[in-house]
């Protein structure tokens, strides 16, 4: 399915603008963030190895996870992967940049009046409700071929057809008439917990709707699900956040290479008495004397607010000269403060400290967070300068 001409410009414009950091050289920013494509790519092929001859595609929205929608898209493409998911419609249209070949998948579902906009850039909707499959049947009359996908919702219960709904489409003789189904689809509720009893319940009930029509093709397993021991692989699994390196085994060792480097800048360093308080609330105090550095990252750059050290959580830690220094005090916009007392050598403004990387890994930085790895990396700011190595 190409993109098909439709009457005037584009919608919108077509091309999306690309997301660009403000700062242009490392020395004008806050705080430096390094994307290592070959990682990305590496983490993809072992996918695609575990699970062959299944297909290996791409999820990529929200930016590729934080890390970059169309460098991230052009490496995988160069990779090898010719299958990509989004979330919306205006992402769809930005891979159809990139990519002018590659079967792109819209999960969101298919909202009104998109449907010419859908043909026009060759994406396919994931339909997931009797008013979506009418909708893009009315359009499949007008074109040839219109695909799309359709969603089955086996447990988790925000979009797709009920396993009933699914049923009665599947046995009805003109259920699916009117355009390709190029694949039934469904989401796991609990897959990164490999124990949990819905695992099971929804591979069986998948199963069960897959075999109504089999010669349509299937996919279930997300990135944890790529590792549950079923193996529920279908003819397509569809990895997200273990291709940017994010664990999806949490509790075991991370199969998946990290992909993104985060180094702040010290802007300040200071020394704080004992009873001395630190940031907005006074929240933290200091118990004796204290070396303190201040960085230029915060809330508005993506480390959450709920990253600040409370009596009940110890919260969120940079990695400087070999040593782990907590924060102190409350997450503000711009600055966190953190603890380098005995860091050796002495800190100092312009050192770079990691705040993700090597040392603290996405799924520590997001527990340290009280959140998890995949809100750290669709948060990541704008302010940074952004450096792309390898694809």
């Amino acid at each position: 399915m190409r993109p098909t001409p439709l009457p005037g410009p584009p919608p919108q414009g077509g091309r999306e603008r690309r997301r660009a950091p403000q700062a242009s050289a490392p020395a004008e920013a806050p705080a430096n963030l390094t994307i290592d494509l070959d990682a990305l790519v590496a983490n993809w092929r072992a996918l695609a190895a575990r699970v062959a001859p299944a297909e290996c595609s791409a999820v990529v929205k929200a930016e590729a996870y934080g890390t970059g929608l169309e460098p991230a898209v052009r490496a995988l493409a160069k990779a090898g992967c010719r299958t990509f998911f989004v979330a919306h419609l205006a992402e769809g249209r930005q891979v159809r940049t990139v990519v002018p070949d590659a079967t792109i998948y819209i999960l969101g579902g298919l909202l009104p009046e998109t449907e010419a906009t859908h043909v026009h850039f060759a994406l396919r909707p994931v339909l997931g409700s009797g008013e979506e499959i009418a909708q893009w049947r009315r359009l499949a009359a007008t074109c040839d071929p219109c695909p799309a996908a359709i969603h089955i919702d086996t447990g988790m219960n925000r979009l797709g057809l009920s396993p009933d709904e699914a049923r009665r489409l599947l046995t009805s003789d003109d259920g699916l008439r009117g355009f390709p189904v190029a694949l039934l689809m469904s989401h796991f509720v609990a897959s990164e917990e490999p124990e949990a009893p819905i695992n099971a319940h929804q591979i069986e009930l998948f199963e069960e709707l897959r075999a109504l029509r089999p010669e349509i093709p299937a996919s279930l397993a997300n990135s944890s699900g790529i590792f549950l021991p079923q193996r529920p692989y279908f003819d397509l699994v569809r990895p997200g956040y273990a291709l940017y390196g994010g664990n999806p085994t949490p509790g075991a060792p991370n199969p998946m290479r990290g992909i993104v480097k985060l180094q702040a800048r010290i802007l300040q360093c200071r020394t704080v008495e004992a009873g001395e308080t630190v940031g907005y609330g006074a929240t933290w105090t200091a118990p004796d004397r204290r070396r303190l550095a201040t960085i230029g990252t915060g809330y508005a750059d993506g480390f959450l607010r709920s990253g600040s050290p409370t009596d009940a959580t110890a919260g969120g830690q940079a990695f400087i000269a070999g040593s782990h220094t907590p924060f102190v005090g409350r997450i503000s916009m711009d600055l966190i403060v953190i603890d380098v007392t005995g860091v050796t050598p002495e800190a100092k403004a312009g050192d770079l400290v990691e705040l993700i990387g090597e040392h603290l890994p996405i799924d520590i930085v997001g527990r340290n967070a009280g959140s998890i790895g995949y809100e750290i990396l669709t948060s990541l700011g704008r302010r940074y300068h952004r450096a792309y190595i390898g694809g």
